[in-house]
């Protein structure tokens, strides 16, 4: 009803009404596609006049099927959904649970051996957030309770390196939607052929910090047992009770999952995701007809993941390596519903709902431009917030956003698109190019931040199920680390890069600053 009245309003902030909706929706519902919908919706409606029957024709007509008929968008669909059965497959074939055994069984301390190698499988299951968290907290259990490590430290460390990981890895499920949203927002500012989507989330990587600060504070809190808050409670109880029964019994057999942790053979794993990295990389360098590969030199590398073939690329190394999965895909699992084709299809249907959360925000994308929302917003930010601060205010708002609505992915959806067209508004001159990437990489960094916080995040709640524990306890043990974290890459991260301090300077400095913060924190006060 507010979008019927908001139609016959002549204000700046009719522009911004499908965000709001959008964002009020999800918050109402906890639905992030019907809040993406709904926010679409409301900016037809408007566009329309207030002319239901009109809004209702323009949604579809002019916003929903010209992105099923943009090729760029199609290939990003099928490259997650071919993804998200490889994933599958990966998982069933059980070649990550041979890498576990040689892992968890070297070194003296099994505590710390056994934390570092979820740390080590986080980072070696890339391709997929949820995927990631669900398989290495169904792996590690039972190993963690004989390592004398809590549940909730297993819940942080498997939460922590998911998503983090997934966000600054160059193929992946997220892939596809961090570059539509890019896209999308370049779209918004009306210069969509100036987008070259994956060279500028390679550009973004460095200030991605709150990913890469947390990374970082997984491999302190291991090293340094650093246990703050209510995980010191948790891992003294935890290696009290290992400690009162004999460690190791029955070797690494039982792992909190189904099968043994030696059921399977690396190469299972190790293969397909070879093949599809190689495959990738190769395919974007090779593809560009503009380019003659060789010699190789870092301007042809840069103009070929910049060119327009990079999702055709995407497409077809999913395809490979999805066939390199089917082929590796263990004989004696290849029966009733553990085939590989069962699998695959399994894999695909899981990404259904992600895949429809992409189609809502092309949609309210769409009408954001219709409405140029972008220019309102620039317009409204003219004079008002200092060009320095707005890295750091993106990353405040993209956390804020995910905490409240519990998506990475919806906080993407609704800020990139928005985010971005702003930085061509600012007067930054030469340093345009450094703020846009500063710009992209705080999205993403506030949308995982926030994400860490909130007790109803999809990746908070699989990973507590994954390690068998209260969603609220891991809630509580994770957030401290998460507010370290994020509060580093606020004061050392996005402040100093609006001042334009090279990333590399605010990396080192945040690394230093966390690798002493435990000594400091262990201080008798």
């Amino acid at each position: 009803m507010s979008a019927f009245l908001w139609a016959h309003i002549d204000h700046p902030i009719v522009a911004l009404w499908p965000s709001i909706t959008a964002l009020g929706v999800v918050l109402l519902v906890r639905r992030v596609l019907i809040g993406l919908v709904a926010g679409g919706a409301a900016g037809c409606v408007i566009i329309a006049g207030g002319n239901p029957v009109v809004a209702f024709v323009s949604f579809f007509r002019d916003h929903l099927i010209p992105s099923l008929q943009d090729s760029w968008k199609i290939g990003a669909i099928i490259f997650t959904f071919v993804l998200g059965g490889f994933a599958a497959l990966i998982e069933r074939g059980g070649g990550m649970r041979a890498l576990v055994g040689p892992i968890v069984r070297r070194g003296k301390d099994p505590a710390a051996r056994m934390q570092w190698g979820v740390f080590t499988i986080g980072f070696a299951v890339f391709f997929d957030g949820l995927a990631n968290s669900m398989l290495v907290g169904r792996i590690f259990g039972k190993v963690a309770d004989r390592s004398g490590v809590s549940r909730a430290k297993l819940a942080y460390l498997v939460d922590s390196t998911s998503s983090a990981v997934a966000c600054v890895a160059f193929v992946s499920t997220w892939i596809a939607y961090q570059l539509a949203m890019i896209r999308e927002g370049y779209a918004l500012a009306g210069r969509t052929e100036e987008a070259k989507p994956y060279t500028l989330f390679f550009e973004s990587i460095p200030f991605n910090f709150y990913c890469w600060f947390t990374l970082l504070l997984v491999g302190v809190s291991i090293y340094q047992r650093f246990n703050p808050g209510p995980m010191a409670q948790f891992e003294a109880i935890a290696q009290s009770t290992a400690s009162k029964r004999e460690r190791h019994r029955g070797g690494f057999g039982a792992t909190g999952g189904s099968g043994a942790m030696d059921d399977g053979h690396w190469a299972v794993a190790v293969i397909p995701l070879v093949v599809l990295i190689v495959t990738l990389i190769g395919g974007i360098y090779f593809w560009g007809d503009e380019i003659h590969p060789w010699p190789v030199t870092k301007d042809k590398v840069v103009a070929a993941f910049g060119g327009s073939h990079v999702v055709v690329a995407l497409v077809c190394a999913s395809a490979v390596g999805a066939f390199s999965a089917f082929l590796m895909y263990p004989r004696r699992r290849r029966e009733n519903k553990d085939s590989p084709a069962a699998v695959f299809q399994g894999g695909v249907q899981t990404l259904f709902i992600p895949v429809t959360i992409l189609l809502g925000a092309w949609v309210l994308g769409s009408t954001l431009k219709d409405l140029k929302a972008a220019v309102v917003i620039s317009e409204l930010l003219s004079g008002r917030l200092p060009v320095q601060l707005f890295p750091a205010a993106v990353f405040l708002t993209g956390a804020a956003i995910s905490f409240s609505t519990g998506t990475s992915w919806g906080t993407m959806g609704i800020l990139m698109p928005l985010a971005i067209p702003v930085v061509f508004g600012l007067d930054v001159g030469s340093g345009e190019n450094t703020l846009m990437a500063a710009v992209v990489g705080a999205v993403f960094s506030g949308a995982v931040f926030g994400d860490h916080c909130s007790p109803i995040s999809d990746t908070t709640i699989v990973s507590s199920i994954a390690c068998e524990i209260p969603a609220h306890d891991h809630v509580r043990t994770q957030l401290p680390y998460a507010l370290i974290a994020g509060g580093t890459a606020v004061f050392l991260g996005f402040l100093p890069t609006g001042f334009f301090l090279p990333a590399w300077i605010s990396l080192g400095v945040g690394s230093g600053f966390l690798i002493l913060l435990p000594r400091v924190w262990a201080r008798p006060r």
